[in-house]
């Protein structure tokens, strides 16, 4: 529950664990709790395991009976109050007995309160909500930082170990970044302690700014899962935890953009402030299995990167150190990369299904290194991230359609090129304004090039697309949905796309020999495609018996191995003699 404010919204975010051996007794319970907006509940029947889901369970309240088989809930109240991390959870007995002594007795065990059955709904509601506005204001007062409102080392070593024994019960990855501004005693003693005060409120500003961000790419390629909670340990030292990651690469990721964000300059006082951080990255299991020796490895790896100038990270753990100067360095030579003209373009056949003809090719980017061929699995997500797919992108139309003019002009006046277009670059502003300056220079016909959108990316924000698709439909081009089958597209949004084309993505095909769940969902994007007039083109055809269920199914275009690999420019015109 996040206790950071008081509000009957935060509040109804609680998790309430209801423990009582008649499941109608625990309906009622949760029905009347419902009813109070509340929606987090554990509810367990069997005692024995109540304890169990307790630790495991991140519980805010506990409605405890106290006659049942087994354990009986003195057995359970007595062990939470021996347990280290329950030692303060609320709970609330819930029982018919009307003896006083068993009541003594469980204040005793430290009950914080008492309701008789039948349960009256409005006090159970009244007593839930007072202990949990209660819960509330005592961790803010034990648990929160009162200068940046973060919570504190206290709640942070409570919270490491409960994520690291669910990162280790769920085989999850884990990370955690120790945050140390560089030199930050010097502002406290040369501008004094209130300006040291509101730096690092905006460091803390900063930094939350950089996790929401992040957080939001996350979600927006699908990575639903990954959590980030930001701590204040002590003077200008934070946590930050990140859960449920997908690779030990996300996490310098988020130290990368923590460090550029904290130096940008600050106005403090009137003057103009310069802060860096430096910051240790360790992980679960890489680097440790316990809090303690997370907690010291990842303060080590920030202690280097200070000694080695600060305004940085460091990785706790040797080879995932080696794997990021890996990647570093792979990102430096792709900076340089576009501009020293070592990306060129492959072609694909596209094959006509009834005649066997090359109707079309796709543009295949490669990056042809000084350490050899780069494939695109390799480099496209990097140049995502680093804002280079658009003048990539840019670069990559552009030579396409230099070279299909090219073709044309020797005669092949038949061939039409595809052109993956990313959504960084779809939707970036001026896209359509170089796409006119690209046809223009180039002299080719619009109505030869395909342009290819994936279709995961192309349902969010559906409304602004399908302006852009229109005005791409306007000047000539056709269009094609890639991967299509792999997302989650409507079938209604769909009829309103301007589109001309859906390509089968290779998982279906690949499968179309051996399962007949594979041979349907092909079956109906070739019927679909035909009853909206759009053409289907299949990817990665492989196998003769792939090729011969798509003729049989009545698909119009195929490219894969079993025609061609990927070709060069001479070698695919060589083809088409």
């Amino acid at each position: 529950m996040d206790l950071q404010g008081h509000g009957q919204r935060k509040l109804n975010d609680a998790t309430i664990m209801i423990v009582d051996d008649e499941p109608i007794n625990i309906e009622v319970v949760q029905a009347f709790l419902e009813d109070e907006g509340y929606r987090n509940f554990l509810t367990v029947e069997d005692s024995t395991r109540a304890l169990a889901m307790l630790e495991e369970g991140r519980v805010d309240l506990l409605l405890l009976d106290l006659v049942m088989p087994g354990v009986s809930g003195f057995d359970i109240l007595a062990a939470v109050r021996a347990h280290s991390k329950l030692k303060h959870l609320p709970v609330i007995i819930l029982t018919a007995s009307s003896d006083a002594e068993s009541k003594l007795r469980a204040l005793d065990l430290g009950a914080t309160d008492f309701l008789g059955k039948p349960l009256d709904p409005s006090e159970l509601g009244l007593r839930v909500r007072n202990t949990l506005g209660a819960k509330a204001y005592q961790d803010q007062l034990a648990y929160y930082d009162p200068l940046t409102r973060l919570p504190n080392r206290q709640l942070f070593l409570e919270e490491l170990s409960w994520v690291l024994q669910a990162a280790r019960r769920h085989e999850e990855l884990l990370a955690l970044l120790s945050i140390e501004l560089d030199n930050f005693e010097k502002i406290n003693n040369t501008m004094g302690l209130s300006a040291g005060d509101e730096v690092q409120r905006l460091v803390v500003q900063r930094v939350q700014g950089v996790v929401r961000s992040i957080d939001v790419l996350a979600r927006a390629a699908g990575d639903e899962s990954a959590e980030m909670s930001l701590y204040h340990l002590d003077g200008s030292v934070f946590s930050l935890i990140l859960n449920r990651i997908k690779n030990a690469e996300s996490a310098a990721y988020v130290a990368e953009r923590i460090v550029k964000a904290v130096k940008a300059p600050m106005q403090i006082e009137g003057r103009e402030v310069y802060v860096t951080a430096s910051i240790g990255i360790g992980s679960y299991p890489d680097t440790g299995e316990e809090p303690g020796a997370l907690l010291r490895l990842a303060s080590s790896a920030k202690d280097f990167a200070k000694k080695q100038g600060g305004d940085g990270f460091q990785f706790a753990s040797r080879s995932i150190s080696e794997m990021y100067e890996k990647r570093l360095r792979l990102e430096t030579r792709l900076r340089r990369a576009l501009s020293n003209g070592e990306f060129i373009l492959y072609y694909q056949p596209k094959v006509d299904l009834e005649t066997g003809a090359i109707g079309g090719v796709e543009a295949l980017l490669r990056w042809d290194s000084d350490e050899g061929v780069i494939p695109p699995g390799d480099f496209i997500p990097m140049a995502e991230e680093m804002g280079l797919i658009i003048p990539l992108g840019e670069w990559v139309m552009a030579e396409a359609c230099r070279q299909l003019k090219a073709w044309h002009d020797a005669g092949k006046n038949h061939l039409g090129m595809a052109i993956n277009v990313s959504v960084r670059q779809f939707t970036a502003p001026g896209f359509i304004a170089a796409v006119k300056r690209i046809i223009q220079t180039s002299g080719i016909d619009p109505r030869y090039l395909t342009l290819e959108l994936t279709e995961s990316h192309l349902f969010d924000d559906i409304d602004e697309k399908i302006i852009l698709l229109q005005s791409l439909k306007e000047m000539g081009f056709k269009l094609s949905i890639d991967d299509f089958g792999t997302g989650y597209s409507s079938l209604s949004y769909l009829r309103r796309l301007p589109v001309d084309e859906l390509k089968i993505d290779r998982s279906f095909i690949k499968e179309v020999s051996d399962r007949a769940d594979s041979r349907a969902i092909v079956s109906t994007i070739i019927f679909l495609a035909r009853s909206l007039n759009l053409r289907t083109v299949a990817e990665g055809i492989e196998k003769q018996v792939e090729l011969e269920f798509l003729q049989s199914e009545g698909c119009q275009q195929y490219q894969g191995f079993l025609f061609s690999r990927p070709l060069s420019a001479a070698e695919l015109f060589a083809k088409l003699e």
